[in-house]
Order: structure tokens, then sequence, then C-alpha cells
């Protein structure tokens, strides 16, 4: 059997970090803990994680936007590829936030169902 060493450390990352989440959890302590570095980082605020990714969809967009003006008004530096490209990032840029919100209003449904 073939093991790959980027396998192993990964493995070895998460138990890391589950050895850390119930170490916090026994102490009574939540810490939050970036996988890239298995150090506990503070928290960050749900609004503005929302906030940050609605904007940047928005650049994406305003970037594909702007391509697809230059190509029509015959711009010699865009070329077509470029703006197929932009417009496609976009669009997926675009799809993965609709997915975003519409799990976060699923999960707001289900909560304000629960019984009291």
């Amino acid at each position: 059997m073939v093991e790959r060493a980027d396998i192993n450390s990964v493995l070895m990352q998460m138990r890391a970090i589950k050895q850390q989440v119930q170490t916090g959890a026994e102490a009574g302590v939540s810490p939050v803990v970036n996988p890239h570095t298995n150090m506990a980082t503070e928290k960050a605020d749900f609004g503005n994680l929302l906030k940050s990714a609605v904007d940047k969809v928005h650049e994406v967009q305003l970037e594909a936007k702007n391509l697809t003006t230059a190509y029509e008004k015959g711009d010699p530096t865009v070329d077509l590829p470029e703006v197929m490209i932009s417009m496609q990032k976009a669009s997926v840029s675009f799809e993965a936030l609709t997915q975003v919100r519409n799990r976060v209003v699923r999960a707001y449904e289900d909560v304000m169902k629960m019984p009291i």
C-alpha cells in the first residue's frame, strides 16, 4: 500500500485539532483552531464574513463587466478568453453565494421551527 506524505500530514493535523478541541471542551473553553497553523485564533464575526463574501463577489462581477465592456469597445489589450474566464468566475462566485444564502435561510427556518 502506497501512502502519501501529504495524507499523513493532514491526518496528523486533524488529530491535533481534535485533541485541542477536546482539551478545550474539558476545560470549558471552545477555541477556534486554524487548520493551517494548528493555533487557536479569534472567532470571526459571521456578519463580517458574510459582508466580505458579498463584497468579493461584487468585485468579481465588476471586473467581468469592465472586461466585457472593454472587449466590446475593441480594446486590444483584452482578449476573448480572458473575458470568458472572468464571466465564468463571476457566475460561479454568484452561484456559490446563492447556495450559501439558501443554506443560511434554511438553517434559520429550522431554528425557528424548533420547539421552545
